[in-house]
């Protein structure tokens, strides 16, 4: 199921879970067949963020480039959603005592377009099967999906 280890399937499964009636059960290959949308789903949104920014001329996909993408999908109907869940994220991470994993981390632009593509890398490594991550070149004008 794409490279997914058993904590992010087991995260998946449960939030499935939590979305349903107490007394609804799904089976094991329903819940598969749903991660794997879930990650389809996740692959389209973020391969037409990556249109939207390189359209832009941008180098770093941020949170309207996601927004737009919805739109252009079709997705429109979810943007206010969307939204709302991105600034409950926000105000979440910013009141946590950790602060969020990038609390405190003063990055270049260029220093996180480099992490973005690693972590996009080491997704698609996973999603592949653990097939080998390309390291993205610097002629690299946009996040590759």
């Amino acid at each position: 199921m794409y490279g997914l280890d058993k904590g992010e399937k087991a995260t998946m499964f449960k939030i499935i879970k939590e979305m349903l009636p107490p007394d609804v059960r799904v089976a094991r290959d329903a819940q598969d067949l749903l991660v794997e949308c879930c990650v389809e789903f996740i692959n389209l949104v973020s391969s037409e963020s990556n249109e939207v920014c390189s359209r832009g001329d941008k180098r770093t996909i941020s949170p309207e480039h996601v927004l737009q993408a919805l739109k252009d999908l079709g997705f429109g109907e979810y943007i206010d959603e969307v939204y709302a869940a991105y600034e409950q994220h926000k105000l979440e991470t910013m009141d946590s005592p950790k602060g969020g994993k990038w609390s405190g981390v003063e990055m270049t632009e260029e220093e996180a377009l480099a992490e973005q593509q690693r972590m996009f890398a080491e997704a698609r490594a996973r999603m592949n099967n653990g097939m080998n991550i390309q390291k993205p070149s610097d002629s690299d004008k946009s996040v590759e999906s």
